[in-house]
C-alpha cells in the first residue's frame, strides 16, 4: 500500500485492538491505580499503523456505549465503510484480528493483523482458510464461532465445514444435498437447518448501515430502529414492560377468573402447545394467554410425569374456552394461527377471527431479514433472548417428551411466548399500518389465505400405496442396474454417494478432464460439473441418473406411504406461508411441490395421487403467467401484442431470434426460444444461455441481442428495476409486496450479480404468487357459498388441484377457470389450462 495516496482508507477494528492490548500487555496503572495498559497498547499499535500508512485516511471504530441491538455493530460499520469506499474506487486496508471480517475481502479490500503482520488479500484468505472470501460466512455458519456467539452446527469443525463447501459450494448447496451426507454429522446437519440459517445471519456483516454525518454509529440495522424510534411508534410499556409476571393456573377458581376477564376483552394473545407434532393427531398440552404486556398465564392440561401436580380436566378447560375462542368479536393474536386453528379443531372448536398473526406480520414486513421463528423475531425486534424449547427437553438419549417437562418449567416458556406475541403483534402491526400497500398485502392476501390453507391441509389427498410400492420396486431394480453399469466402467465397486471416492474414480483412474477445482485445488465433483462431464462421458451421466432415481425413491415412493394418516387414509401436508422470499407457498411434511415432472419416473409418482370413488381430480394451471406479468410490467409493445392476440410466444420469439418465417419454426427452435424467454426474465446472461442451449457464446449473445431488439421494453424494464433495487434495497410486486435484496450492494461481484438477477425476476415470481393466492381466496369463498361437492386439495406453484364429484365436474371447471383468470387485471389476458383425471398425472 502506498504511504501517500489519499485515495486509500485504513479502517481500524478498535475493539479488536483494545481486547488484544488488554490481554497481551502487563497490568500498567497510574499513581492513582487507574489501569492504562490497554490504552497504551492501542495507542502504540495505531502509531505504528500511521507510520506505515502515511497520509491515508484512517478511521477507528469501537463498540457503541452500552448494550446495542447488536453488540458487534462496529463490524457492520466497518463493513459499510469498506463497501462505500469500494464503490468509490478507494483501496481499503482493514486492521483487525477477527476472522469474520475476512468476508469483506475483495480486490480493493485487504485485511492486516498488526500483531502478526499477516496480510489477507483474496488469495491469502483461500490459503489461510481454504475458502473464498464470499464463502467465509458459510464457513463460520457451519462451524460456529464462540467468541461471536455464532452456534454453528453441533459437531461440525473447520475440516468438515471446508470439506462440505468444497463439494457443495455454499450453505444452501449443503442444505439442498443434505440427504447425501451420511453418519452422525449428517444427522446433526439435517436436525439443525434452522440453527444453521440463524448462524449464517449472525455471521453476516451488514454493508448498508445508515451512518450519521460526521459520526460512525449505526442508526438502523436491517429495519430495526433505535429504542427512541420504537418509543415514538409504539407504547414503550408494550415493548419493554417494567415487570414480568407469569402464572400457572391449576385451580378452577383461578381459571374461572381468567374466563370472566377474557369474556370482556376486545383482544388477547394465545399460544397453544401440543404433545404430538402433526396437527391431525395432536392433543393439546397446555394453553398460554396474555392480555397485558409482561403478564401471562399458562393452563396445563396434558402434562404427564411421576410427580406431576393435578391439572384441570382438559374437557372442562376447552369447553369453557370454546365460546371465547369462537367469538368473532374478540381478536385472538397468535403466532401461526393456522396451526393453532388445527389444534382447536381437533376438539371441535373453531378459532376465529383470523386477524392478527405474528408469523405473517413479520414475514410481510421483510421476508428475508429474519428467519421467522418466534425467538428470532423477538431477538430481532426486541433484543430479547427467549427461552428455547431445547433448553427444556434436552438432547440425545435423555431428551424428554414435551408432556414429561415439569409444569413449573414449561409454564415460563409457554407464558413468555404468549407475552411476546402480544407485544410483537402490537408493535409490528403498527409498523405495517404505516407502510400503506404493505398492510394491504397482509390484510387482503396473507390473512384470508390462512383459512383456505387450513382447509386444504385438513382435507388432505388420497394416496394409492400399491402404486407407490410397485414404482419403488421398479426403481430399486433400475438403481441396481445403474450401479452395475457404473462399476463396469470404473472396473471396481465404490460408494457412489462418496464425493472423495467418486473424485478418485473420475480424475485419478479414468483421467477425465478437470473442469473446476475446489478452493483448495481438488477436482470438483459438484452437480454442475458432473452435468458438464455427462455431455461427453458415460460414468458421470450414470451417476447423475442414479442420484436422481435414488432421491425419488427415498423421498417419495418409499416415504409417502408412511405419511398416510391412519384415520383418514390421506396425506395431510403443511403449506408454509412464511418461508420463501418472493411470497410463494412451500409444502412440508411431506413436500408435495417438488415432485419432479421433467422425467417420466417423476411424473409417474403423481399417478399415486388419486380421487375417491365417484370423484375426479381437476387440475387448473396458469399458462406462462410470469411472461404475461413481464409483458404487463415492461409494457413492451411486442409482448403485449403477442399475448393479446393469443400468439404462441415461444414460436414468435423463435421466428425473430433465428430470423426464419413463423411457419418454419421447428420444435427444437421453439424449445430454444422458450429457454430464452424464461432464461432472460430470470436474469440469465449470454454465458448461461450458451451453456443451456449448448451453443457458442457469440451465438448466445446474438440471440440475446436479437431478443432485446424485438422486445426493447423488456431491456428497459430490467435496467430500471435494477437501478430501483440499488436505490431502495428492495423491489415490489404489482400488488405492493416488498422483496428485499440484502446483497444488492454486496462487495463481492458474484453475490451482487445474483441479487441483481433476483431483482429482475422477484416482481414476476412474487406477483404470480399474489395472483394465485387471490384466486385461492376467491374460489374458497365461492365453494363455501355454493353447493358443489368439491374441495381444493393442493397448490403447486401456478397450479391448483381439486377433488370433485363427477356430477359437478363441469360447474367446477367453469367456476375455477373464471376466478383464476379474473384474479388480477393485467394488460394481457391470463390463461388457465384445465385437466381432469382419476389421478394427478392424468389431470395435469
Amino acid at each position: 500500500m502506498s504511504a501517500s495516496d489519499p485515495n486509500e482508507l485504513v479502517l481500524v477494528d478498535g475493539s479488536s485492538y483494545l481486547y488484544r492490548a488488554f490481554h497481551a500487555l502487563p497490568p500498567l496503572v497510574t499513581s492513582r491505580g487507574q489501569p492504562t495498559g490497554a490504552v497504551k497498547g492501542v495507542i502504540n499499535m495505531i502509531r505504528a499503523l500511521m507510520k506505515s500508512c502515511g497520509h491515508s485516511n484512517i478511521a477507528i471504530v469501537f463498540d457503541a456505549k452500552g448494550k446495542t441491538f447488536r453488540n458487534d455493530i462496529f463490524k457492520d460499520v466497518i463493513g459499510t465503510l469498506s463497501q462505500i469506499a469500494t464503490e468509490k474506487g478507494i483501496i481499503t486496508l482493514i486492521s483487525t484480528g477477527d476472522i469474520d471480517l475476512a468476508q469483506l475481502v475483495n480486490q480493493r479490500v485487504t485485511l492486516i493483523n498488526t500483531m502478526t503482520n499477516e496480510i489477507l488479500d483474496p488469495e491469502g484468505v483461500v490459503k489461510k482458510f481454504g475458502v473464498e472470501p464470499f464463502q467465509i460466512v458459510d464457513y463460520l455458519a457451519l462451524m460456529g464461532d464462540k467468541s461471536d456467539n455464532i452456534p454453528g452446527v453441533p459437531g461440525v469443525g473447520p475440516k468438515t465445514a471446508l470439506k462440505w463447501l468444497q463439494e457443495y459450494d455454499s450453505m444452501e448447496g449443503i442444505i439442498e444435498n443434505a440427504e447425501e451426507i451420511g453418519g452422525k454429522v449428517g444427522e446433526r446437519l439435517r436436525d439443525n437447518f434452522g440453527l444453521l440459517r440463524l448462524s449464517y445471519k449472525l455471521a453476516t456483516i451488514k454493508l448498508d448501515v445508515e451512518l450519521e454525518e460526521g459520526g460512525t454509529h449505526g442508526s438502523s440495522y436491517a429495519g430495526v430502529e433505535s429504542d427512541s424510534d420504537k418509543s415514538n411508534s409504539a407504547d414503550a410499556a408494550i415493548l419493554k414492560p417494567k415487570e414480568i409476571e407469569y402464572l400457572t393456573i391449576l385451580s378452577k377458581e383461578d381459571f374461572q377468573g381468567l374466563i370472566d376477564k377474557l369474556s370482556g376483552l376486545e383482544k388477547f394473545s394465545i399460544s397453544v402447545d401440543s404433545r404430538e407434532m402433526h396437527f391431525m393427531d395432536a392433543t393439546i398440552l397446555g394453553i398460554a394467554i396474555s392480555a397485558e404486556a409482561g403478564k401471562a398465564c399458562y393452563v396445563p392440561i396434558g402434562h404427564d410425569y411421576s410427580s406431576c401436580p393435578e391439572q384441570l380436566p382438559a374437557e372442562y378447560v376447552l369447553q369453557s374456552l370454546k365460546p371465547i375462542i369462537e367469538n368473532p368479536s374478540i381478536i385472538k393474536m397468535g403466532y401461526d394461527l393456522k396451526h393453532i386453528r388445527h389444534l382447536f379443531q381437533n376438539y371441535d372448536i373453531l378459532l376465529q377471527p383470523i386477524k392478527s398473526d405474528l408469523l405473517l406480520t413479520s414475514y410481510v414486513l421483510n421476508s428475508v431479514a429474519v428467519k421467522h421463528s418466534l425467538p428470532d423475531i423477538a431477538n430481532y425486534y426486541l433484543d430479547i433472548s427467549a427461552v428455547k424449547l431445547e433448553d427444556l427437553i434436552g438432547k440425545g438419549r435423555n431428551k424428554l417428551a414435551l408432556h414429561e417437562v415439569a409444569i413449573d418449567e414449561y409454564a415460563n416458556y409457554a407464558a413468555e411466548k404468549a407475552d411476546l406475541v402480544l407485544r410483537l403483534c402490537t408493535y409490528l402491526e403498527q409498523k405495517l399500518d404505516a407502510e400503506g400497500r404493505l398492510a394491504g398485502v397482509y390484510k387482503y392476501y396473507e390473512l384470508p389465505l390462512v383459512e383456505v390453507l387450513q382447509s386444504i391441509e385438513r382435507s388432505g389427498v388420497r394416496i394409492d400405496k400399491k402404486v407407490l410400492e410397485k414404482q419403488g420396486k421398479e426403481l430399486a431394480k433400475k438403481l441396481n442396474e445403474l450401479e452395475k453399469a457404473v462399476y463396469d466402467i470404473a472396473d471396481e465397486e465404490f460408494n457412489l454417494s462418496s464425493p472423495k471416492q467418486l473424485q478418485g474414480i473420475l480424475y485419478q483412474k479414468l483421467k477425465l478432464p478437470i473442469l473446476k477445482k475446489t478452493p483448495t485445488g481438488q477436482p470438483s465433483t459438484a452437480e454442475p460439473v458432473l452435468h458438464e462431464l455427462a455431455e461427453e462421458y458415460e460414468l458421470p451421466r450414470l451417476v447423475l441418473e442414479h442420484r436422481s432415481l435414488n432421491k425419488l425413491k427415498s423421498t417419495y415412493t418409499d416415504k409417502l406411504p408412511l405419511e398416510v394418516n391412519e384415520k383418514t387414509g390421506r396425506i395431510h401436508s403443511t403449506f408454509q406461508q412464511a418461508v420463501t422470499a418472493t411470497g410463494r407457498l412451500s409444502s412440508t411434511d411431506p413436500n408435495l411441490q417438488n415432485i419432479p415432472i421433467r422425467t417420466s419416473e417423476g411424473r409417474r409418482v403423481r399417478q399415486a395421487f388419486v380421487s375417491d370413488s365417484g370423484y375426479k381430480l381437476l387440475a387448473a394451471d396458469y399458462s406462462q403467467v410470469e411472461l404475461r406479468i413481464m409483458a404487463h410490467l415492461s409494457r413492451d409493445r411486442g409482448l403485449l401484442s403477442a399475448f393479446s392476440s393469443d400468439e404462441d410466444i415461444h414460436r414468435a420469439t423463435a421466428s425473430d431470434v433465428f430470423n426464419i418465417p413463423l411457419e418454419e419454426v421447428n420444435l427444437q427452435q421453439r424449445r430454444s426460444a422458450k429457454a430464452i424467454n424464461f432464461g432472460l426474465i430470470y436474469g440469465m446472461s449470454a454465458f448461461g444461455l450458451a451453456k443451456q442451449l449448448n451453443v457458442s457464446l457469440s451465438d448466445a449473445q446474438h440471440y440475446v441481442d436479437r431478443y432485446f431488439q424485438k422486445y426493447p421494453g423488456v431491456k428497459t424494464y430490467m435496467e430500471e428495476t435494477q437501478s430501483l433495487a440499488d436505490e431502495k434495497g428492495y423491489v415490489e410486486t404489482i400488488f405492493g409486496r416488498r422483496l428485499y435484496l440484502p446483497d444488492i450492494r454486496a462487495g463481492n461481484a458474484i453475490v451482487r450479480k445474483a441479487a441483481q438477477r433476483a431483482a429482475i425476476n422477484a416482481p414476476m415470481q412474487g406477483s404470480a404468487a399474489d395472483i394465485i393466492k387471490r384466486a385461492m381466496i376467491d374460489i374458497d369463498h365461492w365453494l363455501a357459498l355454493d353447493e358443489l361437492d368439491a374441495r381444493m386439495l393442493l397448490q403447486v406453484h401456478d397450479e391448483l388441484v381439486f377433488e370433485v364429484s363427477e356430477d359437478d365436474l363441469d360447474l367446477l371447471a367453469e367456476g375455477v377457470k373464471f376466478r383464476m383468470i379474473t384474479a388480477a387485471s393485467l394488460d394481457v389476458p391470463l390463461v388457465v389450462d384445465i385437466g381432469v383425471g382419476d389421478n394427478w398425472d392424468q389431470a395435469h
